[in-house]
């Protein structure tokens, strides 16, 4: 795990270092604007060993920030910040035999920072966006849910998998990376973008040492959002369009 966390956090470095290395050569913007965000996630977790599941929806909320710093070229540089609550967690699909369901919400405090790039019209038009940065995650709080007509019954789970029953997060901090592609309207009320972003989660919500019964138990996530903001700060210009 901590060889993968060094080739993702060199991977990011090398992505970002030549675009702060080419900052003083851009157009200097200073457009700062709030917002909310809302959306729908699908999440699943990645377990070792691992557990049949299906996409797990919810709905998301939150408030975002956006600081636009440069144009470079046709790339239009800036970095958001959300601040979001969403509802994670697996379903799980049962196949032995019995009529057994089980899903486990994970309340989650989330903070995403992403670099964003743009490409087309910055105050009035779409624009093509990509972002992409760290997110960081604080557990709330947790809850199960436990169906089924029949006895609660775990004595035939695939691969005897049944520790994640009962069991709240060992862990309360949630981190990994994000990136997503989506495009943007802006106009003089403010910017709607629609958005996807894929989480990928590098830390474990349950301990991974040797005393574990999971090596890994990350959030896999999938996001499909939209947000809208509006200008405190704007560069002023004519040749801003």
């Amino acid at each position: 795990m901590r060889v993968k966390i060094r080739r993702v956090i060199l991977l990011l470095c090398c992505v970002v270092a030549p675009l702060a290395s080419k900052a003083q050569v851009g157009e200097h913007r200073s457009d700062f604007s709030i917002g909310f965000t809302g959306g729908y996630t699908m999440n699943k977790m990645d377990f070792q060993p691992t557990i049949k599941q299906a996409q797990k929806g919810s709905i998301m909320l939150g408030f975002s920030t956006r600081y636009v710093c440069e144009k470079y070229f046709t790339t239009i540089c800036a970095v958001q910040l959300d601040v979001l609550y969403n509802n994670l967690g697996w379903k799980e699909v049962i196949e032995d035999g019995s009529d057994n369901t089980y899903k486990r919400d994970l309340h989650f405090l989330e903070v995403p920072v992403v670099m964003q790039m743009g490409w087309g019209r910055e105050r009035r038009g779409l624009k093509f966006i990509f972002e992409a940065g760290p997110q960081v995650g604080l557990y709330l709080s947790g809850k199960e849910h436990m169906g089924g007509a029949g006895e609660w019954d775990t004595s035939h789970r695939p691969n005897g998998v049944i520790y994640q029953y009962g069991k709240a997060p060992d862990n309360k901090i949630d981190y990994g990376i994000t990136a997503g592609l989506g495009v943007e309207f802006s106009s003089p009320i403010g910017h709607i973008l629609l958005h996807g972003r894929y989480y990928y989660g590098l830390g474990d919500i349950y301990d991974n040492s040797k005393r574990g019964k999971f090596g890994r138990s990350a959030n896999q996530t999938i996001y499909i959002r939209m947000t809208y903001l509006f200008d405190l700060l704007r560069t002023k210009g004519d040749h801003i369009k």
